[in-house]
């Protein structure tokens, strides 16, 4: 290919110190753009990760545009139809007009070449972009008003933006290699304990009817106050760090049982969470440990169980009010870590917030973060379990066991969960209903009360890949814990 000749430049918008400060390569911008004009069909091995702001000649930008939409359009893009675009545009005469466009053609690099010159000015557009964004880092870092680690985090968030700005989407695949995929999730799922496809709870009914945990699914667990899902969701945290096992690869390390877990408690403090995981851990009663009630045999059983789990991989962020996007930035953040991530878990979802200044309603904002948690989900590949209150209209009704229009919010949290999960406990209920003593209905009250103490339910409201039904479990009260009973679940069926 012969060189190009020596060309105008026109002032960069994104250059502040002349033309040579920031990294560039005009020939490459005019090589890619005269493959493009010569032939169109190279533009759909491009698009899907080329834009016009990543040229850095202005006028480049303008010309890669209006291809583009030519190309969409289904039009032909070649200098003389081109031309007809930018006769206002004093640049493209400064140029030297259809003769300049016709160049590009004229000596342009065989079609084969131009994802070689796209990969230039990508990454050249890259490094702009790192230079504007230290700029901006610098320049932030002595203002006394925002907390260095907000300042961390908000760097880190716009780093991760650019990088995502250019990835390319997956588009199609073939469906031999979709089912390669398949087959290497059951190959991995056989050398699993329980031999589930997904994530083992450790709740061995649970895991029966929801496969284990998926990546890439959204899981709400809801439920009223004092039903239990912070309990049941701190178990599942701790059953799955518990069996954490891997083995050594080529990238680092991969998971073969249990798995890292990010637990984000917005409501407890850390130290409250880990209290509940201690207190499951030992048996010994959470009441006790809360109030100080223990003795020397209690005092051995606790120290014993902090050990034993205390290498557990459990991460807890106990930051009130997180916003979705700090949630996700962390998340990647310990992703990115050599041990990985494997499932997160949110308590709760109402506590999320979509940023400060919002305007939007809460129905609108409770959208954007389920809709920012499936999405985190499917981006790093992990099960994400996120919590949720229900209305109080659940005590308003006879038969107070949850469904799916009892979820605050619920339209979206709905739509976009691949499960939905109630926590139920019958007892309760009853409990809070104690007929007067000497009476027959005393005596059936008492009957029902022996028949469910240490029950709870799991309803299974909403199943994307499963059946819905009723999971029942065993459900200790004095060191708040659920765990397996003898027998399985009820099917049922909702309208």
């Amino acid at each position: 290919m012969n060189a190009f000749a020596p060309m105008p430049f026109s002032s960069s918008p994104m250059d502040s110190g002349g033309v040579s400060s920031m990294p560039h390569n005009l020939e490459a911008e005019q090589a890619l753009l005269g493959s493009l004009m010569f032939d169109n069909a190279v533009f759909e091995r491009l698009s899907d990760r080329l834009r016009g702001s990543h040229f850095y000649e202005p006028f480049h930008q303008r010309l890669y545009d209006a291809i583009e939409d030519h190309i969409r359009q289904g039009m032909l893009a070649e200098p003389t139809i081109l031309m007809e675009r930018f006769k206002q545009d004093p640049a493209f005469q400064e140029f030297g007009g259809l003769r300049y466009l016709a160049d590009l053609v004229d000596r342009a690099p065989p079609a084969a070449n131009a994802p070689d010159y796209a990969r230039v000015v990508y990454d050249l557009a890259l490094r702009r972009d790192l230079i504007r964004i230290g700029g901006e880092i610098i320049k932030e870092a002595p203002n006394p008003e925002t907390p260095a680690d907000e300042q961390i985090e908000q760097a880190e968030q716009t780093l991760y933006s650019l990088a995502e700005t250019g990835k390319p989407s997956s588009g199609f695949v073939s469906f031999s290699h979709a089912l390669s995929g398949a087959v290497q999730m059951a190959a991995e799922a056989y050398q699993r304990d329980g031999k589930l496809a997904g994530l083992a709870t450790g709740l061995n009914d649970l895991d029966k009817k929801l496969g284990g945990l998926h990546p890439s699914d959204l899981l709400i667990l809801a439920g009223r106050p004092s039903m239990g899902k912070t309990a049941l969701a701190t178990n599942m945290a701790f059953n799955v760090a518990r069996a954490y096992q891997w083995e050594p690869t080529p990238e680092g390390r991969k998971t073969v049982n249990g798995g890292v877990v990010a637990f984000y408690s917005l409501e407890m403090s850390a130290e409250q969470l880990a209290m509940r995981i201690l207190a499951d851990a030992s048996g010994v009663s959470s009441d006790k440990l809360r109030k100080g009630e223990i003795d020397a045999s209690d005092f051995g059983k606790l120290r014993d169980a902090a050990v034993e789990i205390g290498e557990s991989p459990l991460y807890i962020d106990a930051t009130g009010g997180l916003s979705i996007s700090k949630l996700a930035a962390r998340a990647r953040r310990l992703k990115r870590m050599e041990h990985g991530l494997d499932l997160i878990i949110v308590d709760y979802l109402q506590l999320v917030t979509t940023g400060e200044n919002s305007q939007k309603n809460r129905v609108q904002e409770v959208s954007e973060i389920t809709g920012g948690l499936k999405a985190l989900a499917k981006e790093l590949s992990v099960p994400i379990i996120a919590l949720s209150q229900l209305s109080r209209q659940v005590e308003q009704r006879e038969d107070k066991r949850p469904q799916l229009s009892d979820l605050r919010e619920s339209g979206s949290i709905e739509q976009d969960a691949d499960c939905v999960m109630f926590v139920y406990r019958e007892s309760y209920y009853l409990g809070r209903a104690e007929p007067r003593e000497g009476t027959e209905e005393h005596l059936q009250w008492q009957q029902d009360m022996d028949r469910l103490q240490g029950q709870a339910e799991v309803v299974i409201g909403k199943q994307r890949h499963g059946p819905i039904g009723i999971v029942k479990l065993a459900f200790d009260a004095d060191t708040v814990r659920f765990g397996n009973l003898a027998h399985g679940y009820e099917e049922v069926s909702y309208e």
